[in-house]
């Protein structure tokens, strides 16, 4: 918090001497003494009150003089309030396991039929972003408003890739949402050394989620829960969608993939996000 007007300040200073000045007045009157012929007419005279009473209003009035003069310095404070305005960026797991068939036609095809409803059922001020990832991460498209570009960028994903580095995607989606909001930190790597964000309060959230759609297998890059940490200390809710049925199936390459989603429900419960299973493209 700061003063607009700290100059008045300094006049808080005269209302201690206010309060010496009653002090000293209530003082000077027990030196006049009034004779009465008998005093317990006087007593009975007198209303039945508590003697702290009468000292209660100067008091009262001190302390509206106070706050008066801390006002007329006009203290102000810079407060984050929600806004409307939101970044999404979703984050398509594109590794080999993508592949298998127990979703038809295949795991990555639903994910893209789901981003695909999912832009077009957006507000058009809303920016959306997508992050690819397999073994490494990169930003397809950073975040836009431009539904026709979202729509060619989902479309052009590389499929049946080696490796499924899950904090990558969200360590690389949190970067992209940090180029355009200031308000949320870069993420943090080996790679790369930035000093620590202070974490954002308890229940705070930042106008931007992340929505993750993996089979929740992680095999690459840092741990999932360490990446979603740093979502939290920066207030970005990560919503995960797992994809694929507990049972499994085999992929293109023949290796048998089931859903992983005991660490999506981790990543989403860490970040104030939720966990949704997709067993279809619907």
């Amino acid at each position: 918090m700061t003063l607009l007007w700290p100059g008045f300040l300094p006049l808080l200073g005269f209302i201690p001497l206010l309060g010496v000045l009653y002090l000293w007045q209530l003082r000077r009157r027990k030196r006049f003494v009034v004779r009465y012929s008998s005093l317990a007419l006087v007593r009975a005279a007198l209303p039945c009150y508590s003697p702290w009473r009468r000292h209660l209003p100067p008091v009262l009035f001190l302390l509206a003089l106070a706050g008066l003069v801390f006002a007329l310095g006009r203290p102000t404070m810079v407060v984050t309030v929600p806004t409307d305005q939101k970044t999404i960026m979703l984050a398509i797991d594109t590794s080999g396991s993508m592949d298998a068939v127990d979703i038809s036609p295949n795991r990555l095809a639903a994910a893209q039929a789901v981003a695909l409803s999912f832009i077009q059922h957006q507000k058009p001020h809303i920016q959306i972003g997508l992050v690819a990832f397999a073994e490494a991460a990169a930003v397809v498209q950073p975040p836009t408003s431009d539904q026709e570009a979202l729509q060619a960028a989902i479309g052009s994903l590389p499929s049946a890739r080696d490796g499924t580095a899950i904090g990558n995607g969200i360590l690389k989606s949190l970067d992209a949402i940090a180029e355009i909001d200031k308000s949320v930190a870069p993420s943090i790597s080996d790679s790369v050394y930035r000093p620590k964000p202070t974490p954002v309060p308890k229940g705070a959230y930042a106008p931007a989620i992340i929505v993750l759609l993996t089979d929740g297998e992680n095999t690459a890059g840092p741990l999932p829960v360490d990446a979603a940490q740093q979502a939290a200390d920066r207030g970005v809710r990560i919503y995960t969608i797992g994809y694929g049925t507990k049972n499994g199936s085999t992929s293109s390459n023949s290796t048998y993939t089931e859903v992983d989603e005991q660490p999506l429900k981790q990543i989403a419960k860490l970040t104030g996000g939720a966990y949704y299973s997709a067993s279809s493209a619907v």
